[in-house]
């Protein structure tokens, strides 16, 4: 079923078609912010980045499943034999066969899809994290490694693309991680780094009890600056000749970036009911990416 969006491998059949239409049919009910960027692109880069993200849905969904006889070690273990058969030709799921003519189209490499299972995993074993560097790597492996999937399909022409891709990626989920404070509490999980909040004189303890103070407002606008900066150094690589074609990563950015600003206009109190927006104005932040993007070719 598309209704449940944490799943193992199985063996199913139907057409390539129907495999393409159960990935969009996932990026449609998440309600993922994704989903607007890939709104205007042709129909054969949208299939492929429906496929992605289907295949990072549901493994990133993983680790929060609460079902006691799920056993999350021998999902990933299912799904790092099925990434494999993907690239041997031989993928059961209809994410996976998907992603098998996606890869025939695009030059996607496994080692991106096998990061971001290993980074998924982290979870399963870690609660915390003590430095940046840590939570960093964290970053890289959950959410720069779809961007450096996703450029693959959108195409770009200048090397820089990809180290736009990294930093992008960690600016996505440093706003994620931010806006989900109170949601990770209450699974027991404290993403910003130890370090940090014994800088401004923070415990876990406030974060996942839900306490807001002078001091936890301090770190959260510490940690917005940081992914402001990522955002900051995301636009310095995205080269001139690239504008057009990766529009929809900028029309990400400009949606993350105003759900950043959101938490920071409420003063980072992100305990409360959790940060969105609403659909008509993901919308029209992704026209404005590619408005923009096609005027900066025209001049």
């Amino acid at each position: 079923m598309v209704g449940s969006t944490t799943s193992t491998p199985e063996t199913t059949s139907g057409s390539l078609q129907r495999d393409y239409a159960y990935c969009a049919e996932v990026t449609r009910r998440s309600s993922s912010n994704f989903y607007y960027a890939f709104h205007l692109l042709p129909p054969e880069k949208r299939q492929a980045l429906c496929a992605v993200y289907a295949f990072c849905r549901f493994v990133d969904d993983i680790a929060d499943r609460s079902d006691p006889n799920w056993s999350p070690r021998d999902a990933i273990a299912r799904w790092r034999e099925e990434v494999a058969a993907v690239y041997a030709g031989r993928p059961t799921h209809p994410i996976s066969r998907a992603l098998a003519d996606a890869v025939q189209r695009y030059p996607l490499q496994q080692r991106y899809f096998q990061e971001l299972i290993t980074g998924v995993e982290m979870d399963l074993t870690r609660r915390s994290y003590q430095t940046w560097a840590d939570l960093r790597q964290y970053c890289y492996r959950v959410a720069s490694t779809v961007g450096l999937l996703c450029i693959e399909i959108f195409g770009y022409e200048n090397p820089s693309a990809r180290q736009y891709a990294v930093d992008l990626g960690i600016a996505f989920q440093l706003t994620n991680i931010l806006r989900d404070v109170r949601e990770d509490a209450e699974r027991g999980r404290v993403y910003l780094p130890r370090a940090d909040l014994e800088q401004f004189d923070c415990s876990e303890r406030d974060l996942l009890s839900g306490r807001y103070s002078p001091q936890v407002a301090a770190l959260l606008a510490f940690e917005c600056g940081r992914a402001r900066a990522f955002y900051l150094r995301a636009r310095s690589a995205l080269a001139p000749e690239d504008r057009r074609t990766l529009a929809p990563a900028e029309a990400m950015r400009l949606i993350y970036q105003r759900l950043l600003g959101r938490i920071e206009a409420q003063n980072f109190n992100v305990f409360g009911p959790r940060v969105t927006l609403p659909r008509y104005e993901k919308l029209s932040l992704a026209l404005a990416a590619w408005g923009r993007s096609h005027l900066s070719r025209a001049f």
